[in-house]
C-alpha cells in the first residue's frame, strides 16, 4: 500500500474543518438576513448521515472534498423540487422526515439586496481567513514568540566561531539597531557570506563581532548559527501577530502567482493526493507543523475561491456587482448554466491535476 494512503485520515480531519468553517460563513450570515437555508452539506455525493431541524437539512456526504449550502431563491429548479424533497430527512424519525417548506418570498436569497446578497457570498472566504489567523495564532501563542536574546549557539557555525554565546542579546548589526528577532533575521539572512559587525549586551558588558554568514544551499539565505530565546504571547498579542502572519502569507502568495505568471518560476498546482500526502507529513513532525499547513491551506482557500471563475464564490461576487451596477439582474438561468459549466471545467483541472500527483506518488 503506498504511504501516502495512510494520512487520509489527516487530511479528511483538516479539509473536514476548512470546509465546515468556510460554509459556517455562508450559513451564519444567510440566517442573519433572513434567508432560508434548505441544506448545510459537508461533502459531495451520496448522502452518508444526516438529520433535519427546524427548516434546514445537515448532511455529511461521502466525498470529503467540498460542500455547499443550499438556499431558496438560488436555483428556481431546488425551490419547485423542495415541496417534495426528503432526501436531508433521517428514516427512523418522523418529525425528520417532513418535507421542507418552501421559502416565503421575503425568505428568498434572490429577493435580498444585492448588498446582502454579496455579504452571504463573501462570507465563505473570510471566515478561511479569519481561520488562518485564529490558527497562525494559536501556533504563536503555543510556541512563543522570538526576542532578540540568543538561545542557543550551533557549535561549528559562524557564530559559535567567532565567540557569540548563549544569552547574548543582539542589540545592533553594523549601522543599524535591531530591536526584534526579525530585524535581526533581516539583515543576516540578507547577508550571506558578506561580514557583518554585531555588537552584543552580555551581563553588563558590551562586546562587537566580527561575523560572515554562511550562504544556505536551499533558500540562499545568510545564516550564522543561533536560535532565540521566546516569550509567552497573551491571547490579544498572538491574534494580532496571528493577522501579521496571514497578511505576509497572502503577499507572499500574489509574489509567487506573479512570478508563475512571468514565467520566472514554474507554475506549481497541488491537488488533494498532494495535499494529503503533504498533510500526513505535518502531522508526523507534531501539532505545531499540522496546524502550520492548515492554516495555510485555509488561506489558500479563501483566496482561491475569491477568483472571478465560474462556480466559485468570486464568480458570484462578480455577477452580483454587475447587477448593482445596472441595477437588474442576470438571467438566473443563464447565470446557473456558466457556474455548471465553470464546475466542469475545474473537476476537469482537479482530475488531471490528481492525476499528476498519483504519477509523482508512486513514482
Amino acid at each position: 500500500m503506498p504511504d501516502w494512503l495512510i494520512y487520509i485520515p489527516y487530511a479528511i480531519l483538516v479539509f473536514g474543518v476548512l470546509v465546515l468553517v468556510h460554509e459556517m460563513g455562508h450559513f451564519t450570515v444567510a440566517k442573519l438576513v433572513g434567508v432560508q437555508v434548505y441544506e448545510f452539506s459537508i461533502g459531495f455525493g451520496p448522502r452518508l448521515v444526516g438529520f433535519r431541524k427546524g427548516e434546514t437539512a445537515y448532511n455529511l456526504r461521502a466525498v470529503p472534498l467540498g460542500g455547499f449550502v443550499r438556499m431558496a431563491g438560488m436555483d428556481p429548479e431546488e425551490d419547485r423540487r423542495e415541496s417534495g424533497d426528503t432526501e436531508g430527512a433521517g428514516e427512523n424519525n418522523q418529525a425528520d422526515s417532513a418535507a421542507a417548506v418552501v421559502a416565503a418570498p421575503e425568505k428568498s436569497f434572490a429577493n435580498k439586496t444585492v448588498l446582502q446578497r454579496m455579504a452571504i457570498i463573501a462570507a465563505g472566504p473570510v471566515m478561511n481567513f479569519v481561520l488562518a489567523v485564529v490558527l497562525f495564532a494559536i501556533i504563536i501563542w503555543v510556541s512563543g514568540v522570538p526576542v532578540n536574546k540568543i538561545d542557543q549557539v550551533i557549535p561549528d557555525r559562524p557564530a559559535a566561531e567567532v565567540g557569540i554565546k548563549s544569552g547574548d542579546t543582539i542589540t545592533r548589526i553594523g549601522d543599524q539597531r535591531v530591536g526584534t528577532w526579525e530585524d535581526i533575521l533581516q539583515v543576516i539572512h540578507a547577508s550571506p557570506e558578506k561580514q557583518l559587525q554585531i555588537e552584543v549586551q552580555r551581563d553588563q558588558e558590551t562586546k562587537v563581532f566580527e561575523v560572515k554568514p554562511e550562504k544556505d544551499p536551499e533558500t540562499q539565505w545568510g545564516l550564522i548559527g543561533i536560535t532565540p530565546q521566546t516569550r509567552k504571547p497573551g491571547v490579544f498579542e498572538s491574534l494580532k501577530q496571528g493577522s501579521v502572519k496571514t497578511y505576509e502569507m497572502l503577499s507572499l502568495t500574489f509574489v509567487f502567482i506573479g512570478k508563475m505568471i512571468s514565467k520566472e518560476m514554474p507554475v506549481q498546482l497541488s491537488g488533494p493526493v498532494r495535499i494529503t500526502y503533504e498533510l500526513g507529513k505535518a502531522a508526523e513532525m507534531g501539532f505545531i507543523f499540522l496546524v502550520n499547513i492548515a492554516g495555510f491551506l485555509s488561506l489558500q482557500i479563501g483566496l482561491f475561491n475569491l477568483l472571478p471563475i465560474p462556480a466559485l464564490d468570486g464568480s458570484r461576487l462578480v455577477f452580483l456587482g454587475w447587477e448593482g451596477i445596472r441595477g437588474t439582474p442576470v438571467d438566473q438561468t443563464k447565470e446557473n448554466f456558466i457556474h455548471m459549466v465553470g464546475l466542469m471545467f475545474l473537476l476537469f483541472i482537479m482530475v488531471v491535476i490528481t492525476y499528476q500527483d498519483i504519477v509523482q506518488m508512486l513514482s
